[in-house]
């Protein structure tokens, strides 16, 4: 019943959600994509020549740099800053994110992309992020819709990419998002955290694979661009925290 939740709330009120949804999406500012190269090298001062880790990022508007100026104030760059920080290695990151990209599109158009990534580097270590939610809890597609694209995506990763670890994103928290109205923003809230409990239940279920949810406590109006609607440089940033957090507890905990 859990699960269904956001549908059977949702039903009565579809009239009045469906004007909503058809108002916002009229009226919130269109951002593009940041600038830049979607790819880099975050090397930590007082490193010497060491392999670096490399960082693939697939993901939706975020991880294009949607809400951001720059690439490097994304939320891939930006994770690979702090990951580089706290392991005193040099970072290699790539971002492959697609605005407005559900996890069926990113299985369509971008595993064909990392065809050429499949051989690693000797003694090379990849971590692989994925970062979904926002655009399969608009289109209200169901938990269980949710979790087998999902766990198409991350299956043929773990094989195309061999990472040492797979970071498997929560849905951001579209309970907070500003240019939500309400009902739909508590509407659409739930339904991203019922998506973001199909992915941490995948994410137990797969070798080598941690779920990191995303703060759901992050009030400031700061974090958020000022279309309302993606995170801004601030807010990449903190994010990006929370992932490298996990990461290196990941990387600890493996055999």
């Amino acid at each position: 019943m859990r699960r269904w939740l956001p549908e059977l709330l949702a039903l009565p009120l579809l009239p009045w959600l469906y004007a909503q949804g058809k108002r916002t999406r009229r009226i919130t500012p269109r951002l593009p994509e940041a600038d830049g190269a979607r790819e880099g090298l975050c090397t930590p001062a007082g490193v010497g020549n060491t392999v670096p880790i490399v960082l693939i990022a697939i993901g939706e508007s975020p991880v294009a740099g949607v809400g951001v100026e720059r690439q490097e104030q994304a939320i891939t760059a930006q994770f690979a800053q702090e990951l580089a920080i706290a392991l005193k290695r040099p970072v290699q990151w790539r971002a492959f994110g697609k605005n407005g990209a559900t996890v069926a599109d990113a299985n369509r158009d971008v595993l064909p992309q990392l065809a050429q990534f499949a051989a690693p580097q000797t003694q090379e270590l990849r971590i692989v992020l994925i970062a979904f939610g926002v655009n399969d809890s608009t289109a209200f597609h169901s938990s269980s819709r949710y979790r087998r694209d999902l766990e198409v995506l991350a299956c043929t990763l773990q094989q195309q990419l061999t990472p040492a670890l797979l970071l498997i994103s929560g849905a951001p928290p579209l309970h907070l998002f500003p240019a939500l109205p309400q009902p739909l923003r508590h509407v659409l809230g739930m339904k991203a955290a019922a998506l973001s409990r199909a992915a941490q239940q995948l994410a137990t279920e797969l070798p080598q694979a941690i779920y990191v949810p995303v703060r759901r406590d992050a009030r400031e109006r700061s974090l958020m661009a000022h279309d309302g609607y993606h995170p801004s440089a601030d807010g990449a940033r903190l994010w990006a925290q929370q992932l490298a957090q996990a990461t290196i507890a990941g990387l600890d905990a493996l055999p």
